[in-house]
């Protein structure tokens, strides 16, 4: 799905116009950048959680050549659904 799709069905079920549709996505997308930026998670009740965590240096090893390396600290996001987003995948027809 993109998020052409997303305003589209946010159009069709607010009733809002397109524009204003995919103003409010892009909105809202932006508003979930910014604070995962910042360092700080994201809980949507009912969907799930992003973490940003932080992923200290560490040697690896090139596997081409069996160099090792040094992988360099990071961050990551990790995203865990909630319980009742995971039951609704899971729900069989």
């Amino acid at each position: 799905m993109t998020k052409a799709c997303i305003a589209e069905k946010i159009h069709v079920t607010t009733g809002f116009s397109l524009k204003e549709s995919a103003d409010i996505l892009e909105t809202a997308f932006s508003i979930i950048k910014s604070t995962l930026e910042a360092g700080e998670n994201i809980r949507i009740t009912g969907f799930g959680n992003f973490e940003v965590k932080q992923k200290l240096d560490r040697r690896g090893r090139n596997p081409h050549t069996g160099e090792a390396i040094r992988i360099s600290a990071r961050k990551v996001l990790t995203f865990k659904p909630s319980t009742i987003l995971r039951h609704a995948i899971n729900r069989q027809p």
